[in-house]
């Protein structure tokens, strides 16, 4: 199922094909807007994003001393919600690309009392530097569409997390219907750049990023698919809020398992 209107998919192929999100840029453009990362996510999910990262530990929970990996940690929010999900008992790295964003990130671990816990190490999800085979939960949030090469972000997932492991994406998605669908993505060209521009100053690029990075991203049945066909079992998915945002998990085959 797709948009309403006739005249939504033109547009929205348009705008995909216009997003460069070479790594290069990608970094940079964080790097400028870090300082109002976390207002301007809490701000324009009207605080709603902190429930999805609880949805997620509730939904993909830690295990006792099994580690945990968070990819484009950013600064660190899902890294610390999966902290206080295992009360501190499973140890937590996050890996960004960033190093402004984890910057700020180690101020938050540090203020939560989890540096001892959690440790973020600068690294590009294309290129893990991490062993195979090691964490029982490798998730990502509002991240994976930032990477250059999705496939190859996912692929590097998948090898990170141990056989049995999960591996859980929380994603901006595309509410389906025809009224809502034309109100979100009337919401994400028009206000919230706008929005964005008020609060960041001279980072007007980096609010029309979002927008067409959502528009050009895979969701629903074809992240599904997208998983599957990477490797991953028992997929599901779980529309949050309306469809406004998705959580995708898959559990990496046994050793000798069929895939």
């Amino acid at each position: 199922m797709g948009m309403s209107t006739e005249t939504e998919p033109a547009e929205s192929q348009h705008e995909a094909a216009a997003v460069d999100k070479s790594s290069m840029r990608v970094r940079s453009m964080f790097t400028s807007i870090a300082g109002k990362y976390d207002l301007l996510n809490h701000l324009l999910s009207l605080n709603v994003d902190r429930l999805w990262r609880r949805f997620t530990t509730r939904t993909v929970p830690p295990e006792p001393g099994v580690p945990v990996l968070d990819c484009c940690t950013g600064t660190a929010d899902l890294a610390l919600a999966y902290d206080r999900a295992s009360q501190g008992r499973s140890p937590v790295i996050g890996t960004d690309f960033c190093h402004e964003m984890l910057r700020l990130g180690n101020g938050k671990v540090k203020k939560a009392g989890a540096s001892d816990r959690i440790v973020l190490v600068e690294g590009d999800t294309q290129r893990l530097p991490l062993p195979s085979d090691t964490f029982g939960i490798v998730t990502v949030a509002f991240g994976l569409r930032n990477v250059s090469d999705t496939v190859r972000g996912i692929d590097e997932m998948i090898r990170v997390a141990r056989p049995g492991g999960k591996v859980a994406i929380l994603e901006f998605s595309r509410p389906r219907g025809p009224l809502l669908g034309r109100l979100y993505l009337a919401f994400f060209r028009h206000v919230l750049p706008k929005v964005g521009q008020a609060i960041a100053p001279n980072q007007h690029d980096a609010y029309h990023y979002l927008p067409s990075s959502v528009l050009q991203f895979p969701d629903g049945q074809a992240m599904l698919d997208l998983l599957t066909s990477r490797g991953l079992n028992a997929t599901e998915h779980y529309p949050l809020t309306f469809g406004i945002a998705t959580l995708y998990v898959g559990t990496k085959p046994l050793r000798g398992a069929a895939g």
